[in-house]
């Protein structure tokens, strides 16, 4: 037995609670079981039961044994002075009050069916090879997974706003500073995207605003901010470029990141860090509120037109610096556009909406829905469990589920988990 298994019990009362009686004999009615604390003390506050026919209105708390209640001291801790009722599974020794009057005392093993018990053994069992309940997610009812799986997309949102708020705290509270060290970081992917994090916070983005009505001089601050102009090239782009950045360099007292930071490695041409920041200098020389532009537009046909950016001339007939290529138009892909949808514009557009008192969000919604499903490991496993996705609304709401909740063993925070053992 694990003490969170009995929380689980009584918080959803899934235990035969007609006919109880304290360890001594007295009947127990539960009015309320009380509110769960995930704070220091009690584990319920401000439940209400009814013990040999007298309401108590007070707080529970729950322990394997009885003895517990002495192995974590709560005899010293005042704030178990207002407990009303001891819950256990093993009842193992008398608890008092500092008035010398006992605890009224609920065992709970006598009042808990052995199906639920199996369930749980089941749920739990380390036979599984993916995910403990991967037996049986494809028979929860569809109507309690669509309700999860929309709090478990805005949990991940709301996760994602923590992670906003840190760069927003640091950008001394503005929009458009956070937008760009966010964007930045998802045009360098999973390989550039610290190197390119550390790029976005090597200058002040008013640096950015001064430069913004030239795309040469936006390319030049940066290349050069993010180590790519360190080294000696033929071409006259990268001569001119060099020039430029000197100037900015020397101007705003610059300091740019170390040469080797940006990869090129294991990256197919199109996701050169050459390419995606002239294609970021370029979003950034055709709008200068960008962030101002995104809280404007609510469609996604829009937001894919506002993204519909390419590189710079250069860039049409080069990867590097140095060897020509075949040339061909380098705009950003819808594939790509919806990254930076999933997890830049979306998460922060959600945050400022929420911090204005906005409580419909249905535009965030339909945005993400009519984004194609992402492809990993996890959604193609869930897929194979046949639960099959649509939209990226699906696809985020089963990478927080399988992240935050199945990783972690939390089924008996989890519906689904809930569900199973309720059944």
């Amino acid at each position: 037995m694990k003490e969170n298994l009995l929380h689980f019990i009584w918080k959803l009362k899934l235990f035969s609670y007609k006919n109880l009686q304290t360890t001594n004999g007295e009947n127990i009615e539960i009015t309320s079981v009380g509110i769960e604390n995930s704070n220091t003390g009690p584990d319920f506050l401000n439940a209400k039961i009814v013990i040999n026919k007298q309401l108590w209105a007070g707080n529970v708390e729950i322990h394997i044994n009885s003895s517990d209640w002495y192995a974590h001291y709560h005899e010293v801790d005042e704030n178990y002075d207002a407990v009303i009722l001891h819950v256990v599974w093993e009842h193992d020794v008398e608890i008092f009050r500092k008035s010398n009057e006992a605890i009224a005392t609920l065992e709970l093993k006598n009042y808990i069916s052995k199906n639920l018990l199996n369930k749980h053994e089941q749920l739990f069992s380390k036979t599984k090879n993916w995910i403990n309940c991967e037996q049986d997610i494809n028979k929860i009812d569809t109507f309690v997974l669509s309700h999860w799986f929309e709090r478990l997309y805005f949990e991940r949102l709301e996760h994602k706003s923590e992670q906003i708020q840190e760069i927003l705290t640091k950008t001394n509270n503005s929009w458009e500073a956070t937008l760009f060290v966010l964007l930045v970081k998802n045009f360098g992917l999973k390989i550039n995207a610290d190197a390119f994090m550390s790029f976005a916070n090597s200058f002040d983005f008013s640096i950015l605003r001064k430069v913004s009505s030239s795309e040469e001089q936006l390319e030049a601050l940066f290349f050069g901010q993010a180590g790519l102009l360190s080294n000696n090239f033929e071409s006259e782009y990268f001569r001119k470029l060099k020039e430029k950045y000197d100037y900015l360099k020397l101007k705003f007292k610059l300091t740019p990141i170390s040469n080797n930071q940006v990869q090129f490695f294991r990256l197919r041409p199109n996701n050169f860090p050459t390419i995606r920041l002239s294609q970021l200098a370029s979003l950034y020389y055709n709008y200068q509120n960008l962030f101002s532009k995104i809280i404007e537009i609510n469609t996604i046909d829009e937001f894919y037109d506002l993204l519909n950016v390419s590189t710079s001339k250069f860039w049409e007939t080069h990867y590097t610096f140095e060897k020509e290529s075949k040339k061909s138009t380098k705009k950003l892909t819808k594939s790509f556009i919806d990254l930076l949808l999933i997890n830049t514009i979306i998460p922060l557009k959600f945050m400022y909406l929420k911090g204005l008192g906005e409580n419909d969000l249905s535009s965030v919604i339909s945005i993400v829905e009519q984004i194609k499903p992402e492809k990993n490991t996890i959604i193609s496993n869930f897929n194979d469990l046949k639960i099959k996705s649509n939209n990226a609304f699906k696809t985020q709401a089963l990478l927080q589920l399988k992240n935050e909740y199945c990783n972690k063993q939390l089924c008996l925070e989890c519906s689904i988990g809930k569900e199973l053992l309720k059944s």
